[in-house]
């Protein structure tokens, strides 16, 4: 096991953590939810540049780092979804896709060939990953602002960052939705030749 792909093993323990502290009350609970999905989302990034960077990339490798990552996003839209912060059509549409896309690269191993990430599942996991913190914050703020409202002060800071938060959510998730989308069409065209050749 090389250190590109333990890191990616290291990202599955981090989701494990997410969801575990996820499903907790308390602030603190929140606060390392967040900080465990953060670092999660950071390792995307930097497994594969140390693969590329020390010529590590391996074929377990390239099944590995998508199959990590759609377990965190989908863990993590769930959680949403059962706190009333994401439609839970959304939910389904990205499990559903990443559904596809592991079937559709199992049968491409059973005959051989690896069907790698392209730039558009990269921009949709991104994506997808900023659309969580972002509104995982949403929801820590709320939580502040209520605390201050009862301690009867105003925080008119956190009203601000509230708000603009509020404007931007939903651009982002439908971002994530569409880019989720394309993503999946593009795997349906490069898997073709594989359904081609059974014929």
């Amino acid at each position: 096991m090389n250190l590109p792909n333990s890191i990616t093993l290291a990202r599955l323990a981090l989701t494990a953590v997410y969801v575990l502290m996820a499903s907790l009350s308390g602030a603190g609970a929140a606060w390392i939810s967040l900080g465990a999905f953060v670092i999660a989302a950071a390792t995307d990034w930097l497994d594969g540049y140390l693969a590329r960077k020390m010529n590590l990339v391996t074929a377990l490798g390239k099944l590995l780092d998508p199959l990590v990552d759609k377990i965190l996003v989908c863990a993590a839209f769930v959680h949403l979804s059962m706190e009333s912060m994401c439609p839970m059509w959304m939910t389904i549409l990205i499990i559903g896709r990443e559904f596809l896309v592991t079937g559709l690269r199992q049968i491409a191993v059973e005959r051989g060939v690896v069907i790698a990430a392209d730039r558009w599942g990269k921009a949709k996991t991104i994506a997808q990953m900023i659309a969580v913190i972002a509104k995982t914050i949403a929801q820590m703020i709320a939580v502040i602002i209520a605390l201050l409202l009862l301690a009867g002060r105003h925080g008119s800071s956190e009203f601000f960052w509230a708000s603009w938060l509020s404007a931007l959510l939903p651009i982002i998730l439908w971002l994530a939705v569409f880019l989720t989308c394309l993503s999946g069409w593009n795997y349906l065209r490069a898997a073709r030749p594989l359904f081609a050749r059974s014929e």
